[in-house]
């Protein structure tokens, strides 16, 4: 089975190959030709989620999935939520995000936050489907590991061992994060097919 994963990041692309089931040959946006800028402009990660994967449908005609997740952090409310990405302004730098993020948290004692990522499916058919992941953990006042990308050298999960997610190799990142169990739904269902 082709699918588009609606996404040229590397990062992204290398975590998720190893997590779907060899029947899936995974294709980037690059692979279909997809140059241009997914557009993003619904106000929930669920709603990315589907306007990507749903342009890569009508526009490309290739059955697709694309992602959209948020970091969620309690003392500022939810934010940056569905703005992750784009947190400290449209140049989408991770560098210049984590800089707001910690500076945003300088005064506060509660660094709880969490991840989510939703999975979008559009089906040859054209039907779609939904898959979630999420992971509760905390926000680490300084960056720590160089692997990942992201927020993911200041987000330390609940379920390890005090580490940041760029602190792990990607085989122990992907046994607990929230973009692998969002693509477990995926692998679950399309196991079914």
């Amino acid at each position: 089975m082709r699918l588009c994963f609606a996404s040229n990041n590397a990062h992204k692309l290398d975590e998720i190959r190893p997590l779907l089931p060899a029947k899936v040959q995974l294709l980037s946006l690059n692979d279909i030709g997809c140059h241009e800028e997914l557009p993003e402009t619904q106000d929930t990660i669920e709603g990315n989620a589907r306007q990507k994967a749903q342009y890569v449908w009508d526009h490309f005609g290739v059955a697709c999935f694309a992602d959209d997740t948020g970091l969620e952090v309690t003392a500022l409310g939810g934010a940056p939520g569905v703005y992750s990405a784009r947190y400290a302004g449209p140049q989408r730098l991770a560098e210049d995000n984590v800089a707001k993020l910690l500076h945003e948290l300088r005064s506060h004692t509660d660094r709880t936050a969490r991840f989510r990522t939703v999975v979008a499916l559009v089906l040859p058919d054209g039907t779609t489907h939904e898959f979630a992941g999420a992971v509760e953990g905390r926000i680490s006042p300084e960056l720590h590991g160089s692997g990942g990308f992201g927020y993911d050298p200041v987000f330390v999960p609940v379920e390890g061992d005090g580490r940041t997610f760029a602190e792990m190799p990607l085989a122990e990142k992907n046994g607990l994060s929230h973009r692998s169990r969002a693509v477990a739904g995926l692998v679950a269902f399309l196991g079914e097919k």
